[in-house]
């Protein structure tokens, strides 16, 4: 059965997620280098089965552009014109951040390990994302 594959974007490191087969629950994936993103995606497209795409999309809290929106915006041309035949949904990831160290505090992840560039926070913000995607639609 297809899944569904989050992509919470950043100029440095990118965090994705990806919907179990039922499309129920949302699981954090792999934290990849931004540069290395487009090769990624060609490569799991062509192994994993995937219906569809979501990408955060950073607004402020008046749903206005921020500084990181014209980085993801530059990205979205790019995935369009890469994967033309994929369907890409956006999806606000206000405070989805801010969740993801939450929910590592709350699980008992000490500072050394939140604090750590392994991309879990970006890992965990694309599965809020997805899970947030998926509770919407």
């Amino acid at each position: 059965m297809p899944r569904v594959l989050a992509i919470d974007y950043g100029t440095k490191r990118v965090g994705l997620a990806v919907t179990d087969p039922l499309k129920i629950i949302a699981s954090p994936l792999e934290m990849i280098h931004s540069k290395d993103l487009v090769q990624y995606l060609a490569n799991y497209f062509s192994s994993e089965e995937v219906e569809a795409v979501v990408c955060g999309y950073p607004t402020n809290e008046e749903g206005e552009a921020t500084d990181a929106t014209r980085h993801v915006d530059a990205f979205i041309n790019l995935f369009k014109k890469k994967f033309p035949t994929m369907p890409l949904h956006l999806q606000d990831e206000s405070f989805s951040s801010q969740e993801a160290m939450q929910a590592m505090i709350h699980s008992g992840s000490n500072r050394k390990q939140r604090n750590k560039k392994s991309g879990n926070i970006d890992k965990i913000s694309a599965a809020i994302i997805l899970q947030q995607f998926l509770e919407e639609y």
